[in-house]
């Protein structure tokens, strides 16, 4: 086809379209007149009926009038003006009678009423005008000939003289602009080749409902099913002794017929079903929410947990910090949670509240040392409040609070006594941070965390089973508290946070540490850095050891390599610092086997008489995570420890000495008496600090992604409004664990059960002394059913 032909089937079309547009609007026009003239001859008419009916009313009006006149007795006798007037009325209606009688009446009144104009188009015309043969040159030659007057427009008033009439004119202005843009380009043409109209057209096409094919989803088969309660079944085979990794495998192998199915049928029609490399976890999860979706199920909440929790009304989220031992006893449970408390304060984005155990005095005078007590809770916060300001360079602005507690001498610890969870108020209770779950949880016989709270995150500090072990029969209560630690950090923690990989691997945890030490080591450190640039000496001592002399504390292990390699080592001086229970026969031990060791009285690691001295020793493999070995290297000292997974964290700094095997011990000794250490970067400065501990903990312990969200949702819905979380299907795992939870409340409950796995006596309330300490009503006799 050429060029030509081309530009005269578009330019026919154009025309075409137009002509079809004005041709409807004209019948528009025309049956909106029709409709409007009609109207106009009922209501005439409806006039004439009306003049019809006044006319006979008036007739009997005036047939009647003598009889009304004729009977004085009823109406009274009429006067002559009355008369007069009737008789003048007469011949005026019938004068009017005979007008609007009259055949020529309706005709006027149409005549007034119907338009005085007369309109004609002749559509050929414009059809003429706008279609128009040849080339593009003859087409506008030819269109710009053609004139409107020619299409027949004709308006004449009452005298006769041609007027234009407004619509008629508004049309007439129209048409030339459509003749003016015909002849110099292709309207129709270009707006159908847009780029944009195509991008709409392409938009339309995505979004538009086309009817979908009703694709039935399968039945969940018998291997899935199985799958799905093995996967879901995870908590009640990890309590008998079914690893995790067994569990994934079997799940994977019930998966794999399925999966092979879906694979196999992708790659014959071609779509991107399953790739081979997702988890069948994730696989089964969403065959699982496919199901359910097909049958319309939806689940919002079990009876394993609360569907509602407490919110702050103040707009700020509030984190609870539990921990099982405080001040002034100078130990790992007391100290961190006191800094992660400050450091957490710090930001201000959220309240604070540290939660600590109160003792009675006779309890004091066994854990305090030097004989320090407190008379009530007031006196023993004002001692931690100006501890910690001592070592701080900023205001902590936090909440302490008081649980009762009590000593057992025979496990060294402090057990919670009554229902902890209560003492923290509902109206606060929204995240608790747990410091030794398992250690608050043993013995716990109140409300479960997880229901009171929104978010629970546990941190482990202590490897209990390493102790456990060294006792009399004690693999058998290694085994037994194993499992117990498995139970009660499964059933009350949404999180557990393990600070190394030597702790037991209990559900729900990961391997972070989240400790840093305080910034009065880091100030120390950094000052014998520039003692060492000045030229200046910062070390006169050699080497010491210091913890609480325990012999689980690594003094076994000290003993035990002082005297192997007692040649290799000859002439080596150690100081050892330490108090404790086992103080006596450890010192006995080291003088029966004539070890140059030299026990001192025990004292603050920041103490000045510690400053001077280049190597600190830490033998202890018991530990999860040393405090102290974190201390000795923030003040730029060499750390000689053992290759331990509580030591994985310190591996990373230059200045520490890790050996595998006793004779690995000797070399790094007589290595680090012969050198000086490295001064810190600043990097490795800041991976020390609590700044750094409190950034790695609101990752792991998720609550970063928590405080986000809630802030999101605040902005999005409104002050005062929580988005709920729904979902399809109800979990057997919180199910298994709520069902744990009951349980262990039924347990606990148990006086003589409690007493038989090591409780102290009096511990599943507080006593009377704790209610005038903490100013405490009396505890119910009879405990309140666990809430579902």
């Amino acid at each position: 086809m050429s060029a030509s032909e081309e530009r005269q089937a578009s330019s026919s079309v154009a025309a075409e379209k137009a002509l079809s547009f004005i041709s409807k609007g004209w019948s528009s026009v025309r049956n909106s007149a029709d409709a409007d003239i009609r109207l106009m001859r009922a209501r005439a008419s409806s006039f004439k009926n009306l003049a019809n009916s006044f006319d006979r009313e008036i007739e009997n009006f005036f047939n009647s009038a003598p009889a009304a006149f004729a009977v004085p007795a009823i109406r009274g006798s009429p006067s002559p003006t009355e008369i007069d007037f009737v008789k003048r009325l007469q011949p005026k209606i019938s004068e009017f009678r005979r007008v609007y009688s009259s055949p020529d009446f309706s005709r006027k009144v149409l005549e007034k009423w119907s338009p005085r104009s007369r309109i004609g188009i002749d559509l050929s015309a414009i059809r003429n005008a706008i279609v128009v043969e040849g080339d593009e040159e003859e087409r506008v030659r030819v269109g710009r000939k053609v004139r409107l007057k020619e299409f027949g427009w004709d308006w004449r008033g009452e005298e006769g003289i041609q007027k234009e009439w407004e619509p008629i004119r508004v049309l007439k202005t129209r048409l030339k602009e459509f003749e003016r843009k015909s002849s110099s380009s292709e309207i129709f043409g270009n707006f159908k080749n847009n780029e944009l109209v195509e991008k709409v057209k392409s938009y339309l096409k995505s979004i538009r409902m086309e009817p979908q094919e009703t694709k039935e989803v399968p039945p969940l088969d018998v291997p899935e099913l199985i799958a799905y309660w093995v996967k879901q079944s995870g908590p009640l085979l990890d309590q008998l002794g079914i690893k995790r990794d067994i569990c994934d495998k079997l799940v994977e192998g019930f998966c794999s017929k399925r999966r092979d199915q879906l694979l196999l049928r992708s790659s014959q029609t071609g779509e991107a079903s399953i790739s081979e490399n997702d988890n069948v976890n994730d696989e089964l999860d969403l065959r699982i929410a496919s199901v359910l979706r097909s049958t319309g199920h939806c689940f919002d909440g079990g009876m394993w947990t609360d569907s509602v929790k407490n919110n702050s009304s103040d707009g700020k989220r509030h984190v609870a910090i539990v921990t099982t031992a405080s001040l002034p006893w100078m130990t790992g449970t007391a100290v961190n949670p006191l800094f992660r408390a400050a450091y957490l304060a710090k930001s201000e984005k959220q309240n604070v509240t540290l939660l600590v155990p109160w003792l009675c005095k006779s309890d004091q005078e066994l854990v305090y040392p030097n004989n320090l007590t407190f008379s009530t809770p007031e006196e023993q916060e004002n001692y931690i409040r100006k501890w910690l300001e001592e070592r701080l360079d900023f205001k902590a602005d936090f909440k302490i609070s008081f649980y009762p507690g009590k000593f057992s001498n025979a496990r060294r610890s402090i057990i919670p006594a009554g229902d902890t969870s209560q003492f923290i108020s509902s109206k606060e209770a929204d995240i608790a941070i747990l410091e030794e779950p398992e250690h608050l949880n043993w013995y716990h016989h109140g409300k479960r965390w997880t229901d009171k709270f929104n978010h629970v995150v546990g941190i482990v500090h202590t490897n209990y089973l390493e102790y456990i072990k060294r006792e009399k029969n004690g693999a058998i209560q290694a085994f037994l508290v194993k499992h117990i630690n498995n139970w009660v950090t499964r059933a009350y923690c949404n999180k557990v946070l393990r600070l190394s990989a030597a702790t037991q691997d209990l559900p729900k945890s990961v391997v972070c540490n989240v400790h840093g030490v305080n910034p009065k080591f880091l100030k120390i450190g950094e000052r014998v850095a520039q003692q060492r640039e000045s030229g200046q000496q910062s070390f006169s001592k050699g080497a010491y050891f210091l913890g609480k002399m325990v012999w689980a504390k690594g003094y076994r292990e000290l003993i035990d390599l002082l005297d192997k390699h007692k040649k290799d080592l000859d002439g080596f001086k150690l100081d050892v610092y330490g108090n404790g229970e086992d103080a006596n026969e450890v010192q006995s031990a080291a003088k029966k086997l004539k070890l140059n060791l030299n026990f001192l009285k025990g004292r603050d690691h920041a103490d000045d008489s510690l400053h001077g001295y280049k190597v600190f020793i830490n033998p202890s493999v018991s530990d999860v995570l040393c405090t102290a070995t974190a201390e000795a290297l923030a003040m730029g000292k060499f750390v000689i420890c053992a290759d331990h997974p509580s030591n994985e964290f310190f591996r990373s700094f230059p200045n520490c000495l890790t050996y595998k095997s006793s004779e690995d011990f000797v070399a790094r000794v007589k290595e680090a008496l012969a050198s000086d250490p490295q001064p810190l970067t600043p990097e490795q400065r800041y991976n020390l600090s609590w700044e750094a501990a409190t950034q790695r903990f609101m990752e792991f312990s998720d609550l970063d992604k928590i405080l986000t969200s809630s802030q999101e949702n605040e902005n999005s819905s409104g002050a005062g409004k929580k988005i709920t979380k729904s979902v399809s299907l109800p979990s057997l795992t919180e199910m298994v664990d709520g069902s744990l939870a009951f349980a262990h409340y039924c347990l606990t409950g148990n006086e003589i059960l409690r007493l038989s796995t090591g409780a102290i006596p009096g511990t599943r309330d507080y006593n009377k002394q704790h209610c005038e300490d903490l100013h405490l009503l009396p505890p119910q006799v009879e405990n309140p059913i666990y809430g579902w």
